[in-house]
């Protein structure tokens, strides 16, 4: 090129300076602040929740208590806590009470401590768990029963003055009557379950009622001969004609039953000794007087066991008796037949016993149960007196 010497043509033409590229800012983490930050949201939150939750369940709590004391049974206890944080909400009382105001007559109970308890996401739900013993007592006297288990729990389901469900749920369960010539054991059995809820109407319109119970292993041989051995059974009843469910005694409901020619439908029945059993089902009413009428339809295997257990010739010596005169007891009227010829008691006994028994079978019809020869009978409710045929079984108490 001209105006350049050869030394500087020779040169190489200098090469642009590359910059080098500046590190990249390192971004500031924030996972370490929100973590903690979350962390504390979710428990303010559920802390609230539970919160919210205990205050739906006291609410629900003191609701009940105070619908059971619209019904003379007041509730109190000895000390009060409250917790089960952070998934369910218990309330603990401890040397619980209870006065039941309006029996007849009166009557005092307590248990050495009750606990009610609800989930967070169920606070309407309540369960109670109930410690033994529990005592019975006249209204300022001493214990008469005492009822002990390995287990009680209620559940109530709803908020008050609208129960949906109840249930009662008992473990082995005992009652024995500690004072009198008569103490011992009254009732008892391996477990007893109770269900009631309303499946049509409402609490406060014409609820329709479904109760449903099962039992095993029970006894209660001072009632009668048929409960000393133990029992199992089923029962499944539909109660219809109460005009509400709002807090009043038992008899109250039962003559709105009756005013509104309502009444009992038995579902279903089971009964089960080891040497019987009997199925049924029927319909009750309850008449003017409050007592119960109605049929119930009754299937039953062993036949032959049973009918001694029912006090015939209780009610043979009765009749001998007052046809000689007497006060019309049964062992006086069987002795006189053993006086004028020994033995005749036993022998009136037992051919009573067997004639009434082929009469029986002869008034029913034949069927099976669990594939075993059974005889279906009906089963007669005349004004609370239960009768198999001619003979009276049990007295069903008036209910108003």
């Amino acid at each position: 090129m001209p105006g350049q010497s050869p030394l500087n043509m020779m040169r190489a033409e200098p090469r642009p300076l590359r910059r080098r590229p500046s590190p990249p800012r390192r971004k500031r983490r924030l996972w370490p602040f929100i973590l903690p930050v979350t962390i504390a949201i979710i428990v303010l939150g559920w802390t609230w929740l539970w919160s919210y939750a205990a205050g739906i369940a006291r609410e629900a709590e003191a609701a009940w208590i105070q619908r059971e004391a619209a019904l003379g049974r007041i509730y109190a206890c000895g000390a009060l806590t409250i917790g089960g944080f952070p998934f369910s909400i218990i309330s603990r009382c401890d040397q619980a009470a209870a006065a039941f105001k309006y029996t007849q007559p009166p009557f005092e109970a307590h248990a050495n401590g009750v606990a009610f308890s609800a989930q967070v996401f169920r606070p309407t739900l309540l369960t109670g768990e109930v410690s033994s013993p529990i005592t019975l007592a006249d209204a300022g006297q001493a214990p008469t029963l005492v009822a002990n288990f390995s287990a009680a729990r209620v559940s109530l389901f709803g908020l008050p003055p609208e129960p949906q469900a109840v249930t009662v749920t008992l473990r082995q369960p005992r009652l024995d009557r500690v004072s009198g010539s008569d103490s011992g054991p009254i009732f008892q059995a391996e477990a007893v379950d109770v269900d009631g809820r309303i499946i049509s109407g409402s609490a406060t319109s014409n609820p329709v009622i479904e109760a449903t119970g099962h039992f095993t292993g029970a006894t209660a041989p001072k009632f009668h001969p048929l409960l000393a051995e133990p029992l199992k059974g089923d029962v499944d009843a539909v109660l219809r004609g109460f005009r509400d469910f709002s807090p009043k005694p038992w008899a109250a409901l039962f003559r709105d039953m009756q005013a509104a020619g309502g009444g009992i439908e038995i579902k279903a029945l089971r009964i089960e000794r080891p040497d019987a059993i009997v199925v049924g089902a029927g319909s009750l009413a309850v008449n003017q007087n409050g007592k119960v009428d109605g049929l119930i339809r009754v299937a039953v295997v062993g036949l032959d066991n049973i009918v001694p257990l029912l006090g015939i010739d209780q009610l043979i010596g009765q009749g001998i008796d007052r046809l000689a005169g007497g006060s019309g007891s049964a062992s006086q009227g069987l002795n006189m037949l053993d006086r004028l010829v020994p033995g005749l008691g036993g022998v009136v006994r037992e051919s009573a016993t067997s004639s009434v028994i082929d009469n029986i079978k002869k008034m029913g019809q034949p069927t099976e149960i669990d594939k075993k020869p059974a005889v279906a009978l009906p089963l007669r409710v005349t004004d609370g007196v239960i009768f198999l045929g001619l003979i009276p079984l049990w007295v069903i108490p008036p209910l108003f």
